[in-house]
Parts: C-alpha cells; sequence; structure tokens
C-alpha cells in the first residue's frame, strides 16, 4: 500500500522514521507510515503559528466548501484505505469519508450570531466569539475520519489551525487526507502527523496549542487533561461508555434484540455509544437471550470486500486480547457465553459474536467497556433496582430505555445517568447537528452541533461607548 506523507506547514514532510500499521482481516504488516519526530513537532507549531493570525481573519467557509469538494472527489480512494486499515465492510468505510465531507459542508454554513447585551444612546455592548488559536486533534482508531471530522472542522471553522494527530493503528487514512487537503487550506492550517503515544505526549504538552480535542480512553484522556492544565489549555475529552440499556416487562423481544443486536455489533461492537449492558426484567429474561443469541450465531464474520458480512474483526491485536480476556473472566465466573464467544479459526482479528448470559456485576464484561463483539444481559426483578444498577457505574456516555408505552420508556430514560439518552432506539443521530456529550468519566465538554462549533473559541465582550 502506498504511504502518504504527513503534512507540515502546507506541504509533504519527509519520514525520518517508520512503525508498522497491521490489517485487521489478516494480522499482517499493512504499511510502514513516518513517525513524526521531535523536530518536526516543532516544524509543526511555528507552521500553526505564523498561519493563526490570517486564518482567524479569512472568510472560511468558501474553504471548508471546496475541501469537502476535494475529499468528496477522491471517496473511492480514502475508501479503499479505510476499509484495509480498519478491516471495514465497504458501506462502513465509505460512511467515514462522506461524514468527514458533511462535517466540513456543515461547518463551513455555519456562524455563532453575536448577542447583544446592551444598544442604546450610551453604549453598544456585545458579546462575540474568536479563536481560541492553534488545536491539537486526536480521533481514536475505531472511526478514524468520521471522528477527525467532528474536531477538525469546527475547529478550522472557528479560525484555529490544527494539527491533526490520527491514531497509530489507523493512520493511512488521515494522512491521505492531508495529502489531498494540501492545495486547498493556506500553509499551516491544516497539519497531519503520525505517530505512537509519545507523539500525542509531546503535541499536548507543548506551549503553542491552546485547545486538545481527544477522543479514547479515560486513562489517556486524564493524561491529556494533566498536560492540558499544565499550561491551561482548553480541552474536549470523550472517554467512552458502558451503555446501558434498560428493557421493560412489556417489550416486543424479537423487535428490541433486532434493533439491539444492530446497535450493539456495528464496527464489531466498537462504538463508544453503543448498548453494552443489557438490562432484561426476568419475565423476558430468557426470550431475549435466545433472540440475541439466534442473531449471534446467525451473523458472518468476515473482513473487507467478503460477501455478506455483518461482524467484521477487531481492529487491533492489544483490543482482541482485551476482549478474550472479559470473555474468559466470565465464563469462569459462571456466566455462558453463547454463539462462540473465541477466535475465530483464520489469519486476522476475528472474534465470534457472543451473548453472555448470566451475566453479574463483578464480572469485568459488566464492569468495563468491552469495545468488541461481547453483549451480557443482565437480569433483574425489579425496575428500581435496574435503574440503579445502570446508573452505578464512573461512565455516562449513552443510555437507553425500551417500552412498547412510549410514556414509561421516556420516564426511565429521563433517569438515566447519561450524556445522551435514546427511547426505543439506541446510537440514533442525526447528524452533525446533533450534539455528543458525556458525563462523569465519559468525558469533558460537547463535540458536534454549535455547541461544538462554540468549543473552539472564547468569549469576548466588545463595550463601544457613544
Amino acid at each position: 500500500m502506498r504511504v502518504p506523507e504527513m503534512t507540515i506547514g502546507g506541504a509533504a514532510a519527509p519520514a525520518k522514521g517508520t512503525f508498522d500499521v497491521y490489517a485487521p482481516a489478516t494480522g499482517e504488516v499493512l504499511a510502514r507510515p513516518p513517525e513524526c519526530t521531535p523536530d518536526q513537532v516543532e516544524d509543526v507549531m511555528t507552521a500553526m503559528t505564523d498561519a493563526f493570525p490570517g486564518w482567524a481573519r479569512a472568510d472560511r467557509g468558501p474553504t471548508l466548501l471546496a475541501a469537502a469538494d476535494a475529499l468528496e472527489a477522491r471517496a473511492e480512494e480514502v475508501a479503499d484505505v479505510v476499509a484495509q486499515e480498519l478491516g471495514a465492510q465497504r458501506a462502513q468505510a465509505a460512511f467515514q469519508v462522506t461524514g468527514l465531507a458533511g462535517f466540513f459542508r456543515y461547518y463551513a454554513d455555519l456562524e455563532l450570531p453575536r448577542e447583544v447585551l446592551k444598544d442604546d444612546g450610551q453604549a453598544l455592548v456585545e458579546v462575540v466569539r474568536r479563536p481560541v488559536g492553534p488545536v491539537v486533534a486526536i480521533p481514536p482508531w475505531n472511526g478514524p475520519l468520521y471522528m477527525a471530522g467532528m474536531k477538525v472542522a469546527p475547529a478550522l471553522a472557528a479560525g484555529n489551525p490544527v494539527v491533526l494527530k490520527p491514531s497509530p493503528f489507523t493512520p493511512l487514512s488521515s494522512l491521505l487526507v492531508g495529502e489531498i487537503l494540501r492545495e486547498v487550506f493556506p500553509p499551516g492550517v491544516l497539519n497531519v502527523v503520525s505517530g505512537g503515544a509519545s507523539l500525542g505526549g509531546l503535541l499536548t504538552a507543548h506551549p503553542v496549542p491552546r485547545k486538545i480535542s481527544f477522543t479514547g480512553s479515560v486513562a489517556t484522556g486524564q493524561k491529556v487533561a494533566m498536560a492540558a492544565a499544565a499550561d491551561l489549555k482548553r480541552v474536549t475529552l470523550e472517554l467512552g461508555g458502558n451503555d446501558a440499556a434498560v428493557l421493560l416487562d412489556d417489550i416486543d423481544v424479537a423487535e428490541v434484540a433486532a434493533s439491539l443486536f444492530r446497535a450493539g455489533f456495528h464496527n464489531c461492537g466498537q462504538v463508544c455509544v453503543a448498548p453494552k449492558r443489557v438490562f432484561a426484567p426476568a419475565s423476558r429474561y430468557d426470550d431475549l437471550v435466545d433472540a440475541l443469541s439466534a442473531l449471534a450465531r446467525a451473523a458472518k464474520v468476515g473482513g473487507p470486500g467478503e460477501e455478506g458480512v455483518t461482524v467484521g474483526p477487531v481492529q487491533n491485536a492489544a483490543q482482541l486480547a482485551h476482549v478474550e480476556a472479559l470473555a474468559a473472566d466470565a465464563a469462569a465466573k459462571g456466566a455462558v457465553l453463547s454463539a462462540g464467544g473465541g477466535r475465530v479459526d483464520r489469519p486476522g482479528y476475528f472474534f465470534a459474536p457472543a451473548i453472555v448470559s448470566g451475566a453479574v456485576e463483578g464480572m469485568r464484561v459488566v464492569d468495563e467497556e468491552q469495545f468488541g463483539p461481547l453483549m451480557p444481559v443482565i437480569r433483574y426483578d425489579d425496575l428500581e433496582d435496574a435503574i440503579r444498577r445502570a446508573n452505578a457505574t464512573p461512565y455516562g456516555l449513552g443510555a437507553s430505555a425500551w417500552s412498547a408505552d412510549v410514556d414509561r420508556a421516556v420516564a426511565v430514560a429521563d433517569r438515566l445517568e447519561a450524556g445522551q439518552v435514546w427511547v426505543n432506539t439506541h446510537f440514533a443521530t442525526l447528524g452533525p447537528p446533533q450534539p455528543v456529550v458525556g458525563t462523569k468519566h465519559s468525558g469533558l465538554g460537547v463535540e458536534k452541533g454549535h455547541w461544538g462549533l462554540a468549543s473552539f473559541t472564547d468569549v469576548r465582550v466588545r463595550y463601544v461607548t457613544r
């Protein structure tokens, strides 16, 4: 596979070292992208500093629209790269590209209005927004371009230069995007660099950036927050979740099982807001487990380009080991893994999707975010107890409530502690206008929508005496 060079200051930056990226569908080395050096980090910071004044004053909307056009013109090429590095099917890979372009289009036309506090013969007092300054954007490996769009597009629209550092597991598509957009943005406005965890540390600790937008694990997010605190940088952190789906006793089991399975095993379960703990009433428990298990057994596991695949590979070896460890812990503690629940006998990072029945708190598969093709189903006898247990977690990203009576479901959903709650669905979105919010350990700040744009600005009060 051809590996694009990094983009620094509007130009290709030569590789001074490389690292290995593995194909999830084979386990073999897919490519060796460049490892950004400390000297090149300094080049990035100089480029962003030089670009900031002009970009902050520019008419940025047309440039963002041109970026969307450029991406769409080469969408097939970019999607091919996403499919290989993510292990995704074509439609899923294409969504990453169209999603990124869609964020550029959405934010190209979105403005934050000035707020007038006083306008009379004495004074004009307004609250206006100004760009915060250079931004470090660090998206996760499970959605390399879509999640980049959530960060890069509003940051650029607000007038900030950006350095995009993709995950070392999925850097190739972002490097290609940087190559495509070199001729679109002025030099230094959009920089794309690749490397491991040490690169993230260099970028987040550097004094030039004034904001960091990061999506990833709680442990890494805490390190990012500490690095930012030393220099009073602004942060937006989306740190994953352990979403609860609370089912009431009047559900249509077949319908709910199908919806939960689609949401829970999308992208091989590697979605922050996927349902990860299913609370089912005792009266419907066995039927639900049977229905979910049948769907898991019927799922076709496979890699990019294979026909009829519904569940792809886990993206990387470390995540596969995590999933295996959770499955082993559940089995050792008395849970039952239906429809497989182990590695598939073929090259690559494949794990047969499993429904975990008899799951209870104290099992890792319940207490930790699985981020893989495992779905624990937890029995409850009392709805109040289910709500309490659903909320008894440090996470607070998403949650859902399910009932044939919408009012009953809404009443439960409103008591679930999460940044977004769904009723009779899970993991549904309106796209760029709908914000993503994390509570508790699931993060700080807001992404998407006009709230996401505002997060890349500082408030300024303008008081004009007349």
